[in-house]
């Protein structure tokens, strides 16, 4: 065994040691190895006797990543869920500034502004979206303006 791999082996057994000691068990279904890196040669790792499958993506923290760290999966995710979110919105029935404002800074601008530390200030630009004000939220439902809509 490679003297990384070999080491990586280590502490799943380390771990294995110690979560038999604390009269714990691992939920060995739910392990998944994530290779990372260019040239990783992705060997295979066990808990004990079963072998650990490989994942290409996997979410973790709430955050979905893939083997080269790219977080294009997750934004495409958040994005997809804030727009749900304001396409529910479309069918609230008193559409003034003073409601659909509060319910996009509570409800929306969180999913997006998740994103921020993952991207970079560049993709930021590109992702116009992405931190996007509860007006500029508003705007961005067609139908929908800035100024107070009467219900109906």
């Amino acid at each position: 065994m490679p003297e990384g791999q070999d080491a990586v082996q280590r502490e799943l057994d380390n771990l294995m040691k110690w979560a038999h000691v604390n009269l714990m068990r691992f939920n060995k279904a739910k392990c998944k190895v994530l290779h990372m890196g260019q040239g990783n040669p992705k060997h295979n790792y066990r808990l004990g006797r079963e072998w650990i499958e490989s994942s290409p993506e996997e979410k973790d923290l709430g955050l979905l990543v893939d083997e080269k760290l790219n977080m294009i999966q997750q934004c495409a995710l958040t994005v997809q869920k804030a727009n749900c979110i304001l396409g529910c919105m479309k069918s609230v029935t008193s559409r003034s500034r003073e409601l659909i404002l509060p319910l996009c800074s509570t409800l929306v601008r969180p999913h997006l502004e998740q994103l921020r530390p993952a991207l970079g200030a560049s993709a930021q630009e590109r992702h116009g979206a992405v931190g996007a004000s509860p007006e500029e939220a508003v705007k961005m439902i067609e139908g929908w303006s800035t100024s107070p809509v009467n219900a109906g």
